[in-house]
């Protein structure tokens, strides 16, 4: 999946690279595509980035309550409103808070990530890792498409970068990005499983009772960051989107960001693993697809036959993906 989400992301770059302008995904379909292909992929990315915020309200609320109900008490909901509200404010004061954030956050999620590894590592029962059961064996995929797949952010990190190192420094930053993760994920699932084996929970962290109360609240918050940096960027990226590809004004923008998943929560999408199989293998997967169409358009002298094998084997891919979180969903 590091993989496959390393080769799309590069398909993207090219396609913001070679266009001029501040686009997402809707304005590169309805240019290279036509005027009916942007009404498509908005609603693709409309829904796809709606799941993920939605998958980040849920389990955010539930890492604050994990971490500080014990300590101010208060319910689930209250936890859950106090990171819509900070991830909402994040979002309405755009970019230049939204890098200032996460660069902080991001060397305390190091930080927090090296403490929980060391405390789990004494405990760690290599038995935990023995578990397998063939009938899931394609269950995790859309967790693991979801967790790796970072399209939205392109448009944005070419606009960070200046003009003349983009195309050297937005594969380089691909590539770093995805090792990275991988290797961050790696560590976190080595440390959680190896700890809980079987009493691992949806929110992993819980289950790490055994390392203390001290550690549960640490890695509650470390959980808490990964969500929060998440939804402020996916959030900042779907209201540029309106903005720029839909010409909605930007407060108008924010309003339908934040309270479109709102609402969908209170209509009873509160599954967050059912939410982010969802995102992962469906609204991701036709944004992939999408992507693929676009690059083909975009590039269509210029396609090679390894383009071709590699489109066609990634195509492949994302729609057994979406034909099985289908075929998972009715049973």
């Amino acid at each position: 999946m590091a993989v496959v989400s390393y080769m799309m992301l590069v398909f993207y770059s090219e396609i913001v690279l070679s266009t001029d302008g501040k686009h997402r995904l809707p304005g590169y379909a309805q240019k290279y595509l036509g005027n009916n292909w942007k009404n498509i992929s908005f609603f693709i990315i409309f829904v796809s980035f709606v799941c993920a915020l939605l998958a980040y309200l849920i389990i955010g609320g539930q890492f604050l309550f994990v971490a500080f109900s014990s300590i101010f008490g208060g319910s689930y909901l209250l936890y859950f409103f106090l990171f819509f509200i900070l991830g909402s404010f994040v979002i309405f004061r755009e970019i230049k808070m939204v890098s200032k954030t996460e660069i902080v956050m991001l060397v305390i999620m190091a930080l927090i990530l090296f403490w929980i590894f060391i405390s789990a590592l004494p405990k760690i029962n290599i038995s935990n890792f023995s578990g397998f059961n063939a009938n899931f064996l394609f269950f995790p995929y859309g967790a693991m498409i979801f967790s790796l797949w970072g399209a939205s952010i392109i448009p944005e990190l070419k606009e960070m970068i200046s003009k003349g190192e983009r195309r050297k420094t937005l594969k380089k930053t691909i590539l770093f990005g995805i090792i990275i993760a991988v290797l961050v994920y790696f560590v976190f699932i080595v440390s959680i499983l190896g700890v809980s084996g079987k009493n691992t929970s949806a929110d992993a962290v819980s289950g790490l009772f055994s390392l203390g109360s001290g550690i549960v609240r640490i890695s509650a918050i470390f959980g808490f960051l990964c969500c929060f940096t998440s939804f402020i960027t996916i959030g900042l990226t779907l209201k540029k989107s309106l903005q720029y590809d839909l010409r909605i004004p930007g407060f108008i923008s924010w309003i339908i960001t934040i309270f479109v998943p709102l609402t969908i929560y209170f209509l009873g999408a509160k599954d967050f693993i059912g939410v982010i199989g969802f995102a992962g293998s469906i609204a991701v997967g036709f944004e992939a697809l999408l992507i693929i169409l676009i690059y083909r358009a975009c590039f269509r002298k210029k396609l090679s036959l390894e383009y071709k094998i590699f489109s066609c084997a990634l195509s492949v891919v994302f729609i057994l993906g979406i034909l099985l979180e289908i075929r998972y969903f009715l049973v």
